[in-house]
């Protein structure tokens, strides 16, 4: 089955079954700042997993787009993705176990046609948290699979969540698809790795809540969320070895062979790498995201470079980019709309890109020189240090490859091993400060959030007073400590302008405004003046969030019930995001 019908056979079964189809949601989520991308299609429905009614009803499906960097320099092997499409069905409060067991082995063997005898499956095995799930087993066995096919495994492997410190999680399911190749021991089974045993499927029973002080409570709306990778279950449904071979990444290899000269770059690793981040650059800038040294702009500047550094392992010495990302736009341009909008701006913003790493390389290129000129004539083992070497990465952008290559030249060698620790100090730090900076979040849906998060509808508005109509929201972050507000601008704000726009945000809290919402559909919405990110994908209903007579916005996140229960509103920094975009972080206090 091509990735196309999965998506689409996906989508008819579950409306077949009363599910509602709900849009993609934005890779840059604005209310969960526990992650910089959407990693998951339940991302953008955790206020709904938390409680709140959706617009659309107690059953959801849709196909979401997700971002995952925690393996990207993984990326290159056969199966690490750093971009990759999530198929997901949601009961909000309606139905659980049974049904949800039931309607994914359906579509399993009678939609896609997978032989029953080859499905495995497994089961939490439970702990002092919660117990053994003997329901989900049962129901399986109901279904058919016999009891030997069933596994029941631990936390590391049979739990999901909590997304932040506390909130909802539970129990989940998984389902694999035996191969035909032989076990990696006596041992093998659906824990291993060895590639015999492949995970399609996730249903997630969210039936605990775990509180601050680490107990786990039942949860008065008990909720499924599944996860079905597109990629990966389409190589399995063709019997790839893996998504690279099939029509997903076709046309990229192809066009990637034109360029290059290589015939098949996806026997490569370079040209996994080229195919896999210029695919998962070009989707993060089609909602917006830009080359920069912060966030998620700094993640797409590394998948960009990289791109073009792995290519030139496959001689490409030219620009090539915006060729690739044509190539997307063109394969998924019908079924996320928002790339063929940006294409123009996209491929701009490429190829800028691209000529600006050219420069960086050049220059990195004269401090290489000025390194090994400075070594005196008279030394004889002429070794270039693993923090030089890391200095020429992080600074440039050079590649290790590329310095020992051209310390060759010169009759040089490179301290490797000095490298790879300063590359792996690096790494902690980094990770230890993303864990700082994105602890906590709307997983907690904290009082302190909702209110954050109302502060930015009258930011929003208070901005649009001082700097004109023009201003729109270009993305937003929100932690329990501050909140970051992104957009359109073509100058600093000034002095001035903060403080009245300050003002006007407390003014408004002063004034202890009722916050109400209203669901309508998005016409409706736009035709009662809501603001909106109007070129996004919306359900058929939304939910419009008025504040008095200050603001009013379409939005699906958590809010306050009066404006005087904020606080008082500080700005704290004012700086720029990217050509264009201004942004604000600002504190509750």
């Amino acid at each position: 089955m091509l990735a196309k019908q999965l998506r689409q056979a996906y989508i008819d079964f579950f409306k077949r079954h009363g599910h509602a189809q709900i849009d993609s949601a934005p890779l840059v989520p604005e209310n969960d700042p526990t992650v910089l991308f959407t990693t998951a299609g339940m991302h953008p429905l955790v206020p709904f997993l938390l409680g709140a009614k959706h617009p659309a009803g107690t059953r959801l499906v849709d196909y979401q787009k997700c971002v995952r960097t925690g393996d990207i320099d993984e990326v290159g092997d056969t199966t690490h993705l750093t971009f990759f499409e999530m198929l997901g069905n949601w009961s909000l409060g309606d139905y659980f176990k049974e049904e949800a067991i039931a309607m994914s082995h359906e579509f399993l063997t009678k939609e896609l046609g997978i032989d029953p005898e080859l499905l495995w499956v497994s089961c939490f095995a439970g702990d002092e948290d919660a117990p053994r799930d003997e329901e989900a087993a049962a129901i399986w066995m109901k279904q058919g699979i016999p009891a030997e096919r069933i596994v029941f495994l631990g936390k590391e492997h049979n739990w999901w969540g909590p997304a932040g410190q506390t909130g909802p999680c539970g129990p989940d399911t998984e389902m694999f698809i035996e191969l035909d190749k032989p076990s990696c021991g006596p041992d093998c089974g659906v824990a291993c790795n060895c590639g015999k045993y492949v995970e399609i499927w996730n249903d997630v029973f969210m039936q605990y809540n775990k509180t601050e002080n680490g107990t786990f409570e039942p949860l008065a709306q008990k909720n499924v969320d599944t996860g079905m990778g597109l990629e990966r279950v389409t190589a399995v449904l063709q019997g790839k070895a893996s998504c690279f071979e099939t029509e997903i990444f076709s046309g990229l290899l192809q066009k990637l062979a034109e360029i290059s000269g290589v015939e098949d770059p996806g026997a490569t690793r370079s040209g996994r790498i080229v195919v896999e981040h210029m695919r998962a650059a070009t989707f993060l800038m089609g909602d917006g995201v830009r080359p920069a040294n912060v966030d998620q702009a700094y993640v797409l500047r590394r998948l960009i470079r990289r791109a073009i550094r792995e290519a030139r392992k496959l001689g490409v010495s030219e620009p090539f980019t915006p060729v690739l990302a044509d190539v997307v736009v063109a394969e998924y341009g019908d079924v996320y709309t928002e790339l063929a909008k940006n294409r123009d701006d996209i491929l701009k913003s490429l190829a800028d890109e691209e000529a600006q790493f050219a420069g960086a390389l050049e220059r990195g290129t004269r401090e290489f020189c000025k390194l090994v000129d400075s070594f005196p004539a008279h030394v004889e083992r002429k070794v270039i240090s693993g923090r030089k070497a890391f200095y020429l990465y992080e600074t440039f952008g050079f590649p290790l490859e590329l310095t020992i290559e051209m310390a060759a030249e010169r009759e040089f060698t490179v301290d490797t091993k000095g490298y790879e620790k300063a590359y792996a100090k690096h790494q902690q730090l980094s990770r230890a400060g993303a864990e700082q900076k994105f602890k906590g979040g709307l997983a907690d849906s904290s009082d302190t959030t909702a209110a954050l998060h109302t502060a930015t509808h009258l930011l929003h508005a208070a901005l649009r007073k001082i700097l004109g109509g023009h201003v729109g929201q270009a993305g937003s972050n929100i932690t329990a400590d501050r909140l970051r507000f992104d957009f359109t601008h073509p100058a600093k704000v000034t002095a001035e302008e903060r403080s009245q726009v300050q003002g006007l945000v407390n003014e408004a809290i002063q004034r202890d405004l009722p916050i109400s919402f209203d669901e309508m559909s998005l016409e409706e919405a736009r035709g009662s003046g809501a603001i909106a990110l109007f070129d996004q994908k919306y359900g058929e209903k939304v939910r419009v969030y008025s504040i008095g007579d200050v603001s009013r916005e379409v939005c699906g996140g958590p809010h306050a019930e009066r404006t005087g229960a904020l606080g008082a509103f500080r700005i704290t920094k004012e700086e720029s995001s990217s050509r264009g975009v201004r942004r604000i972080k600002a504190v509750l206090e």
